[in-house]
């Protein structure tokens, strides 16, 4: 998932899980800075938040949509002449109709060429666009606006408001009271029966205009707000789906956990037993003693993992205390100090205040914990760990001066079993270092004049080559206390020197009633 596997993904997970549950936030790629807080009201408008419907409708129900229109207006002339006997341009009407038919049979051919189930915008405004002018020729040939079928004109633009983004149904909203002030002044008289004429008063077309526009826009604006709402919706289930699956995933994360604690005991204490017996054996101060006492120690330190994957603590248990923010940082980072590393750890605060005290809760120092060790295992020499508190907000970064995020992992980061850490790599290595080692501790053995002296074997942090899941469990733990978590290049995203390494910055922001104790 993340750039960089972590192994001991389950290491202070002996937290209980909190039944919150929040809205998922994928990680943004772009990095935090002063400028953005995106917590802050009025700082983004809610229409920007708003869906866009910009899919319109397939071209197969376009189709079938103008075929149904064809066979209205068909039987409908049809009636008109051969059962009333109205003195309709019966010519001009069937040529109207006749384009129609051909616009159809067109799409139809492309119909075949192509896929015609998926949703095409512009495709859709330009077929209702002819819809419109279409039926206006045809009304314009009956009457104008005295004919009461001059009430279908609201269908076209009622299809783009549920179907196209602002601006197109906007723009078929404008074709049709184009239309309608034409059908005003420029219009057939309305067919009647043979030897009578009707003429409607002009202020009665008029009002039957002025009516066929209000029913326009209030119908329009209606399917426009309940096509909003039905796509936030859409958009609110989708989302709450990916928290469900990420929660699941957690879950199924945390049966493993349990499962790997109750196997992993017994080869444990035999490690256990055969490092004793190897420090036993060994010369105290030599190489194998100080081997044999590692070995010793990292196993102490799995057991006490495994002991706490087994405890589930109490809710008045120090797990649970407030602490000071500076003190929650050390206690994050202490773990991961050594191999050469240079650790920065700081709180910046507005002049004069204090820094707060927070909640010490087990989600908050695991995800913590991951990052930072994340950021240890690829950084060359430094990582800062700063936590900056503004009047809303508590943000936590951790950037390292390492190779930065690889550009085809960023599109993916925040999904499990996603990783570019070499997971070969990390064993070749940590083998090297124990040949080597063996090779310095053993007294007189001869090696052959010319082979080359070995390259030395880069230093490796005991967490490397892992599966990818430390990321996703620390963001989801994280979001789960209603943290966001953003990725980006080190240093605010400045360009590093040529041949310097650009490093990488993950920072987690909470409001500040999330995060700090209220005094």
């Amino acid at each position: 998932m993340d750039r960089r596997g972590i192994s001991a993904p389950f290491e202070n997970a002996h937290a209980r899980a909190r039944p919150v549950y929040r809205r998922g936030v994928s990680p943004s790629q772009d990095p935090l800075s002063s400028q953005f807080a995106p917590d802050e009201p009025g700082r983004f408008p809610a229409w920007r938040n708003l869906p866009r419907r910009s899919r319109g409708l397939s071209l197969r129900t376009l189709v079938i949509l103008r075929w149904m229109a064809i066979a209205g207006q068909s039987v409908t002339i049809g009636i008109a002449v051969l059962y009333f006997h109205f003195d309709l341009p019966l010519w001009g009407c069937m040529a109207a109709i006749a384009a129609s038919v051909a616009m159809n049979l067109n799409a139809t051919a492309r119909l075949k060429r192509s896929d015609g189930s998926l949703p095409d915008g512009r495709m859709t405004a330009a077929h209702l666009g002819f819809d419109i002018l279409q039926l206006s020729i045809l009304l314009g040939l009956t009457g104008g606006l005295q004919n009461p079928f001059c009430l279908l004109l609201v269908a076209p633009v009622t299809v783009a408001a549920a179907s196209l983004p602002g601006r197109q149904a906007a723009l078929m909203g404008l074709l049709v009271l184009a239309a309608t002030v034409s059908l005003f002044f420029v219009s057939l008289p309305l067919p009647w029966q043979a030897g009578t004429e009707l003429n409607l008063p002009p202020l009665y077309k008029f009002g039957i205009g002025l009516a066929l526009v209000t029913g326009v826009i209030f119908t329009s604006a209606y399917a426009w707000r309940v096509a909003a709402d039905a796509e936030k919706l859409e958009l609110a289930l989708a989302t709450t789906q990916d928290v469900l699956q990420r929660e699941q995933r957690l879950a199924a994360l945390g049966g493993l956990a349990a499962a790997a604690a109750h196997e992993l005991g017994t080869p444990l204490a035999t490690i256990q037993v055969v490092a004793k017996e190897l420090l036993r054996a060994s010369a105290k101060g030599g190489p194998a003693a100080e081997d044999a006492a590692l070995i010793l120690q990292q196993a102490e330190r799995c057991r006490d993992i495994l002991k706490r994957l087994s405890q589930q603590p109490e809710e008045g248990q120090s797990a649970f205390a407030e602490v000071g923010l500076k003190a929650l940082l050390e206690e994050v980072v202490e773990p991961h100090r050594g191999f050469d590393l240079d650790f920065e750890v700081s709180v910046r605060t507005a002049s004069g205040e204090k820094a707060p005290r927070v909640r010490r809760l087990p989600e908050v120092v695991h995800g913590l914990s991951t990052l930072v060790e994340n950021a240890a295992d690829f950084a060359t020499g430094k990582v800062r760990v700063r936590a900056i508190v503004d009047a809303g907000f508590i943000e936590i970064e951790v950037v390292d001066d390492g190779p930065g995020f690889p550009a085809d992992i960023l599109p993916r980061l925040g999904e499990p079993y996603v990783t570019s850490r070499p997971q070969g790599k990390a064993r070749r290595a940590l083998a090297a270092q124990i040949a080597a080692s063996v090779a310095a501790a053993t007294p007189g053995r001869k090696t052959k004049k010319t082979a080359k002296p070995a390259p030395a074997p880069e230093a490796i942090a005991p967490s490397q080559g892992g599966m990818g899941l430390g990321f996703f469990i620390a963001r989801t733990l994280l979001e789960r206390t209603g943290g966001k978590v953003f990725v980006g290049p080190g240093d605010g995203g400045s360009t590093p020197a040529k041949g310097q390494p650009k490093g990488a910055r993950v920072a987690v922001r909470w409001s500040r009633p999330a995060l700090e104790v209220s005094s």
